[in-house]
């Protein structure tokens, strides 16, 4: 699933601070839902009122063995990198976002993409028809 932009069906912005009196904020979706969710982190960012302090951004979630992680994704300060591109940086919710050090704030930006499990952009392109196989040309050797 790539990530997707404004316009794009099935994604919304999703935008977060975390600040000396909220520490930490967790992205989560209803247990009900059979949907699939990515939340794609585009950029962690110092806001305006910030101190020349470190400011360490954490995700805790879980990893590939379902075991809880804690994970320093950002280390800001206003003099030297008061912002950092994530490109997009994917995470299944639960996630919760957490300001280690520092008071902020700290503003997180992406994308929340949802995807149905009965949408057909979610069913594989490699499921081609016998058909379909027989059209295809065969697979020749480079020449040299």
């Amino acid at each position: 699933m790539e990530p997707h932009g404004p316009g794009c069906p099935g994604s919304v912005l999703f935008g977060c601070e975390l600040t000396a009196s909220t520490k930490s904020y967790t992205f989560q979706v209803d247990k009900e839902d059979d949907s699939d969710h990515i939340l794609a982190l585009s950029v962690v960012c110092l806001r305006d009122g910030a101190k020349d302090e470190c400011n360490v951004v954490e995700i805790m979630g879980r990893n590939h063995k379902n075991q809880e992680i804690t994970v320093p994704v950002a280390n800001l300060k206003l003099s030297c990198q008061p912002l950092l591109s994530l490109d997009n940086f994917k995470l299944q919710p639960p996630v919760t976002f957490r300001l280690a050090a520092g008071s902020g704030p700290v503003h997180l930006a992406g994308w929340h993409q949802t995807v149905h499990r009965d949408d057909a952009s979610f069913e594989e392109d490699d499921d081609l028809s016998e058909e379909e196989k027989e059209e295809l040309p065969p697979i020749m050797p480079a020449r040299k």
